[in-house]
């Protein structure tokens, strides 16, 4: 049986969840799975290195600290956006997170600030 290694294409599930049990963010509910190359910069090392050795149907609960999955938050990732730019009938309110596709279609979770009425 084929064995998870650097450069092995990837394909999974994956739920992830928060200390208090919720979920931030699962293949499933998004109804695909998650594919990707050992190696190619999508997942955190460490992460990478808890897949290192898994089978096909294997299943593994991972614990990893979030700057060991993540990395630390980083404060040029914050981007400010114009209330007009946003189009269509999405409830935009203090907190919301949306999902923005960019040129790559990669997905970006934005977490809205709360606005300010301009007088």
């Amino acid at each position: 049986m084929s064995k998870i290694s650097q450069d092995s294409a990837v394909t999974l599930h994956f739920t992830i969840k928060l200390k208090d049990g919720s979920i931030a963010d699962s293949t499933h509910n998004m109804g695909k799975p998650a594919k990707f190359i050992i190696g190619d910069g999508s997942l955190s090392e460490n992460f990478e290195s808890c897949l290192i050795g898994l089978s096909v149907n294997d299943n593994k609960a991972i614990e990893l600290k979030a700057e060991d999955a993540f990395g630390l938050p980083n404060p040029d990732n914050v981007h400010h956006m114009d209330r007009a730019k946003f189009v269509g009938d999405s409830e935009v309110e203090v907190g919301t997170i949306m999902a923005f596709s960019g040129l790559m279609v990669w997905k970006f979770p934005v977490l809205l600030p709360k606005l300010r009425e301009i007088r």
